[in-house]
């Protein structure tokens, strides 16, 4: 990992010492006095001008550094309130972090090396640390699912307590005022709003999120400004997506829940998740079908209809050997008997249907072929998709600007300088788990600092 820019270190810069601290906070916090009317400031204001569109988690993270680093900070924001992702993520709850981070499950079309440099540049620890101390939100593991959750169980307090602290910080919030461009001039910024005003600055953060989940207002605006800009964007696509099957092979079984093994296999990609698995009304969803439908939506576009990747599920924890093992004769029992003992009842009927095995053959009385073919099935079975639910459902966006155009210490543009890109625009994502809102986080931390760098 590379020194920071400026040698910045990690951490706020060291305020004087409060000698009434907040409850639940670090001695050295100091609150500076909210300014959220928007009224420009003082010619005579001396502060480095940074203007972050977008007040989701990226955003509001690198307005909350940058004003704490000592920049004139605004957040403009086209919602009524920010942070909508944030609020429906979890299911409500908000998966604030993973409890561990594996790098090698992120994916990106840049340098795998720049993304790891990236992820590096703010530790999981210390991210956790800057929820609880700073924050104040208590945070509470969940080992089996390897997430942390706020203790409330409140994805609310998530994103409220991200915009009190930049209100504490002096952050200037712009709620409800979209931005329809952003342009260099003569060696600042001017941000252009929606209502005819514009902004200047020094610096801009371009945090306005990808096209996953329309509803919360992802547009793809900032995608748009970063191209117009002139910076390359990998191809995007709906990543972390419910999968979609015509065939209507498991319709039957909607509503059904269960942990399998699927690997996604395209000419080009591979992706093997283990984890929940629901079928749906229209195909399938769950967290192991998020974490590898990218291989599937990618394949949509780069192959025939007979060349699409190709979905393989596990049904069990169990390999050849053991079902094999399984289906041995014991008495009268029969084929469904032995699969059901594994597997929801539906579903081992359902996938005796596939093997074209009778389920009320004794296992006695089963060939050897079907046997096999039984076994197939339940070990690296095929299941039948057609498509994808898009960017409706789709909890992030794959593709995006490339690594290979931001300085990875600063997220600062190297076609631009003073130009700033964080968050889902940027060409990478994780798994479920925390994982995007740790990219979010870091990303949006590094602009932050590094966007007030010049600020006295």
């Amino acid at each position: 990992m590379g020194p920071r820019y400026g040698a910045v270190k990690l951490g706020w810069p060291r305020p004087q010492r409060s000698s009434q601290p907040m409850p639940g906070r670090s001695p050295d916090y100091l609150p500076r006095m909210p300014s959220r009317s928007g009224a420009p400031r003082p010619a005579s204001d001396p502060r480095r001008q940074v203007v972050v569109v977008g007040a989701g988690a990226a955003g509001t993270m690198a307005a909350i550094f940058a004003a704490r680093h000592g920049a004139d900070t605004t957040l403009v924001e086209g919602s009524k309130d920010g942070g909508r992702k944030i609020l429906i993520s979890g299911g409500g709850r908000c998966n604030v972090l993973p409890m561990q981070l594996d790098e090698s499950r992120y994916i990106t079309d840049s340098s795998p090396n720049t993304m790891r440099r990236i992820l590096r540049s703010w530790p999981l620890a210390e991210q956790r640390r800057f929820f609880e101390h700073d924050v104040g939100i208590a945070l509470r593991d969940e080992p089996d699912l390897q997430k942390v959750f706020p203790a409330s169980h409140r994805a609310r307090d998530v994103r409220d307590g991200l915009l009190a602290l930049a209100d504490r910080v002096g952050v200037t919030r712009r709620m409800e005022m979209r931005v329809t461009a952003v342009v260099p001039d003569t060696g600042r910024w001017r941000v252009a709003l929606a209502d005819g005003s514009s902004l200047t600055a020094d610096a801009v953060v371009l945090a306005a999120g990808g096209l996953s989940v329309p509803a919360t207002g992802s547009d793809g605006a900032g995608l748009a400004f970063a191209a117009s800009l002139g910076h390359t964007l990998h191809p995007t696509y709906p990543a972390l997506t419910p999968i979609l099957d015509d065939s209507g092979r498991f319709a039957a079984l909607a509503g059904l829940s269960l942990t399998v093994t699927l690997t996604a296999t395209s000419a080009r990609r591979r992706a093997i998740a283990t984890g929940g698995f629901l079928f749906t009304h229209r195909g399938y969803s769950g967290p192991a079908v998020l974490d590898v439908s990218h291989v599937l939506v990618r394949s949509l576009g780069e192959a025939s209809a007979a060349d699409r990747a190709r979905l393989a599920v596990q049904w069990a924890p169990l390999d050849d050997a053991a079902w094999t093992e399984r289906f041995r004769p014991a008495g009268a029992r029969t084929a469904l008997a032995a699969v059901r003992a594994e597997l929801p009842d539906r579903l081992a009927a359902a996938l005796l249907e596939v093997a074209d095995v009778d389920a009320t053959r004794a296992l006695a009385e089963l060939r050897r072929e079907e046997r096999l073919r039984l076994v197939d099935t339940l070990v690296r079975g095929t299941l039948p998709w057609s498509s994808d639910e898009g960017y409706k459902k789709a909890e992030v966006t794959g593709g995006g600007v490339s690594l290979a155009e931001i300085d990875p210490r600063t997220m600062e543009s190297r076609l631009h300088p003073g130009l700033f890109l964080c968050g889902e625009l940027l060409d990478a994502f994780g798994p479920i788990g925390g994982y995007n809102f740790y990219w979010a986080w870091a990303t949006g931390r590094a602009a932050g600092i590094a966007t007030a760098r010049d600020a006295a």
